[in-house]
This record gives C-alpha cells, sequence and structure tokens, in this order.
C-alpha cells in the first residue's frame, strides 16, 4: 500500500491534523516492529493503551497515526487521523484497499490444516504468479486487516487464513475480503468448548461463503458429511470436492511416504502423480485443495507437479528433523486436536521410515465437556502400533496414561505433568538411527522443546 494520509482520511470519512503531503507504506499495531512509513494504528485495552506510544512509533518512523476522538491529549505536530473507533478504522482501510485491488483472493479456514493448504497454494503459484500470504497467526479481526494492507499493488494471488473461536468471525473475514476462492479443510473438535457440536463448528467455518464472490469457487473436504449436508443447502454454490472417495471430484487413489516426502496419485479434475516435501496422508489431502486452484488458475499438470516438489511449509506441520546420530523426528507440535492426532497417528503406524517407533504426545486443550473421552480414546489406535515407547506430558495426558494401563499396555509409558525432563532423559538414552519419534501436541505445550533438547544434546 502507498497511499497520501489525506486520501487515508477519505476512506474513514475523518478528519485530521498535519495531513498534507504525508505518504503512508504500510500499517501496523505494534509500535516496536515499526518500518518507515507505517501508519500506527494504536489500541486502548484493559492493560495497555497504546495512545501512549504514538510519539514513539512516529520517532521510530511511522509516517503517522490513528487517534481514537476521546482520547485526551492528542500530541501537536504529528499527523494525525482522528477516529471513532482504531479496530473500525483499520477494518474499513482494509476494506477499501481491497477494492482497490485487481488480485485475485483466496481464503482458507478449516479445523486443521489451515496453515498447511495456506503454504501449499502459495507454494504450488508462486513460481508463476506474484503471491503474497498471511504470515503467522495474522488471520483474525486485526490480523487479516493487516494482512490485506500489506498487499503490495502488483500482488496477483492473495491466500488468506481464516481462523476463529465463534460463530459470526469467519462471515465477518470473507465479507471483508471478498475470496475468489473458499476452502475449508475439513472439520474437527477444536473449539468444540465455545461451538458444542461437530455441527456447529461445521456451520461456523461454512461461513466462509458469505464474502464468496458471485463467479467464485468453493472447494472442500468431501469426506465430510456435515459439509456435503452443508453444500446441498446451498445449490446456488459452485462446490468442488476433494477427498478418498470417488465420489469426490478430485480423488486421491493412493499415498506412499518416500526420501522426497509424500508421493501420491489423483484422479478426477486432474490426473497425475504429485510429490510435496512432508510426511503424512493428511497433509497430501491438503495438497489436494492446492491442485484445484492450481488447475482453476490455467496450471497444468507439469507445472503443477514442480512447483508442489519445490514448496515449503511452516515449521512444525509434520516436519521431518534428522538427528546427529540419525533418528528422524516428525515435529508436528504446531497444534493438536483429536482429527489431526488421529492422522499424525496414522501416519506413524504406516510408515516404514524407520522401525523403531517413539510417540510423544502433549495435552490436546480447547475440547470442552468431552475432553477426558478424547484423551483416553487416543489409546485404542495406540494399541494397533507398535511403539518403543509412549511419552506423554500434561496433566490431561494423565487420562490417556491410565487408559493405557488399564487396557494393559505393556509398552514404555513415561508420563510427566508439568516438566520435560523426564521425556527427554528418556530419549537421550533410547533413540539411534533406527528410530522414528512423532511429536504432536496442542501448542500450548510447545513440544518442540522436547525435540531440541535432544538435538542439542
Amino acid at each position: 500500500m502507498k497511499r497520501k494520509l489525506t486520501e487515508l482520511a477519505m476512506w474513514l470519512q475523518a478528519d485530521g491534523q498535519h495531513m498534507d503531503h504525508v505518504i503512508v507504506t504500510g500499517a501496523s499495531i505494534d509500535s516496536r516492529t515499526i518500518a518507515k512509513g507505517d501508519l500506527f494504528i494504536p489500541f486502548r485495552g484493559e492493560q495497555v493503551n497504546g495512545h501512549k506510544y504514538v510519539e514513539q512509533a512516529v520517532r521510530q518512523g511511522a509516517a503517522a497515526s490513528l487517534w481514537m476522538k476521546d482520547e485526551p491529549g492528542a500530541p501537536e505536530g504529528i499527523p494525525l487521523i482522528f477516529v471513532e473507533d482504531s479496530e473500525h478504522a483499520l477494518q474499513q482501510l482494509a476494506r477499501v484497499y481491497r477494492e482497490e485491488l485487481s488480485c485475485k483472493f483466496i481464503g482458507i479456514t478449516g479445523s486443521n490444516g489451515k496453515t498447511s493448504t495456506k503454504d501449499l497454494i502459495a507454494g504450488v503459484l508462486t513460481p508463476y504468479f506474484n503471491v503474497q500470504k498471511t504470515e503467522g497467526n495474522f488471520n483474525n479481526e486485526l490480523g487479516m486487516p493487516l494482512t490485506i494492507l500489506s498487499l503490495k499493488e502488483d500482488c496477483e494471488i492473495a491466500v488468506l487464513e481464516m481462523g476463529m473461536s465463534g460463530y459470526g468471525e469467519i462471515s465477518f473475514l470473507s465479507e471483508l475480503a471478498k475470496p475468489d476462492f473458499a476452502v475449508i479443510t475439513n472439520i474437527g473438535e477444536a473449539h468444540m468448548q465455545d461451538l458444542g457440536s461437530r455441527e456447529g463448528i461445521a456451520k461456523a467455518k461454512f461461513e466462509i461463503i458469505d464474502g464468496l464472490q458471485p463467479t467464485g469457487k468453493f472447494f472442500f473436504d468431501g469426506d465430510e458429511p456435515l459439509l456435503r449436508s452443508l453444500v446441498k443447502e446451498h445449490p446456488e454454490l459452485h462446490a468442488v470436492s476433494f477427498g478418498y472417495g470417488d465420489k469426490n471430484d478430485l480423488s486421491l487413489l493412493s499415498t506412499v511416504s518416500g526420501d522426497e516426502g509424500s508421493e501420491f496419485h489423483v484422479s478426477g479434475i486432474v490426473n497425475g502423480e504429485f510429490t510435496i516435501p512432508v510426511y503424512g496422508a493428511h497433509q497430501v489431502k491438503n495438497a489436494l485443495a492446492a491442485i484445484l486452484i492450481a488447475h482453476e488458475l490455467g496450471l497444468d499438470e507439469t507445472r503443477i507437479v514442480e512447483a508442489l516438489k519445490q514448496s515449503e511449509l511452516t515449521d512444525m506441520r509434520m516436519q521431518p528433523v534428522v538427528a546427529a546420530n540419525g533418528a528422524l523426528f516428525i515435529n508436528d507440535a504446531y497444534n493438536a486436536a483429536p482429527t489431526s492426532m488421529h492422522a499424525a497417528l496414522s501416519f506413524l503406524k504406516e510408515s516404514a521410515l524407520r522401525k523403531e517407533k517413539w510417540v510423544v504426545l502433549g495435552d490436546m486443550l480447547e475440547l470442552g465437556d468431552h475432553e477426558r473421552n478424547y484423551h483416553e480414546s487416543i489409546a485404542a489406535q495406540l494399541s494397533t502400533i507398535q511403539v518403543e515407547g509412549i511419552l506423554l506430558y500434561g496433566p490431561r495426558m494423565k487420562w490417556l496414561r491410565d487408559e493405557l494401563v488399564k487396557s494393559g499396555n505393556d509398552t514404555k509409558i513415561v508420563w510427566s505433568e508439568d516438566t520435560y525432563v523426564p521425556l527427554i532423559d528418556t530419549l537421550k538414552t533410547s533413540i539411534g538411527k533406527d528410530s522414528i519419534i512423532l511429536l504432536k501436541g496442542s501448542r500450548g505445550m510447545a513440544l518442540e522443546n522436547v525435540m531440541h533438547a535432544v538435538l542439542d544434546a
């Protein structure tokens, strides 16, 4: 974004001071990370009042700042736009700027796999288009406007991740982004405590169609009956399904884990064999959305194959990490819910990459009233995998430990409520070149610390 401050004031229908000849080239809500030319957007919270940092932001290079009208003490001599509400102003700036851009917008949501799908879509398109994507976790009512305002004038494809915790949030983000393509990766159990059921989660995610362009296309997990039911209620949708069954418009026929990642074969709208540099059948399924969108944008099979091979995923999503002694860690520690836990364990069961298998599991958070059942249910799947050891971390994982003991599982089990030390010590003395270690837990459990401690030993 490169706009005169007076033009931004017009977008907001707001007055200001010292606006003449000021050019804004970005936006920031954090005075610590201001870039030269940014418009600083101060918020007023219970703990911190961002207006106190306006002068600091300008000293660090901000071109101007918003200022809420009911906040006293507006500094003299600084370019300001006076607004009723900073959050609403940020969103309005993004709304207008989005309308001025000619690029295609892709919106992605789902219980699991949003970031991986975003990375795969951006990866397959980047060699052929000018692509920008959501960085980090800028996927909410503040992060998405900032992402939109960061888009360059010559951006051809914007890949936007949409997160939520309750009803109405995806609808708001979709209406703001007005995507040309919308994707729902899957429906799991994350946010169960807020939405009450998988049916509720599906309805909340399905709000992504609210801002979909009239000529846009909706890509969805066709193996999910809840989504198929919702699609049937909207015959006006141009919906495209992907998944395992032949009822899907793009079907996954087979998956094999190789030295270069996951090799898989698809049929339907696109036919062929592809490879992605990451493990897990669930990651392959995420790649189906990327293949469909690439095809929709005119890429042929050869170009899709080559781009997918080179795509890079954000760390801690089925990420292979080889230790000095040859042990292979599968770092899937970014987040966890029952659906993604099942997928990761299924990969471990089927993997022939190493013969000695270990699991390091952390608590799954935000599961509501059924969290105990979800943790205990992991025992049944673990009983089908021949593992050397099961290392558990967090208070909720005690439920799984107890269930494993009750079922007579004689695999080596280590449980720790609040320290990584027993897990680290066990791995240091037990794993070698024949070992594969899966790490899986919710973000709050930070299980990657276990891996780093072992790697640094």
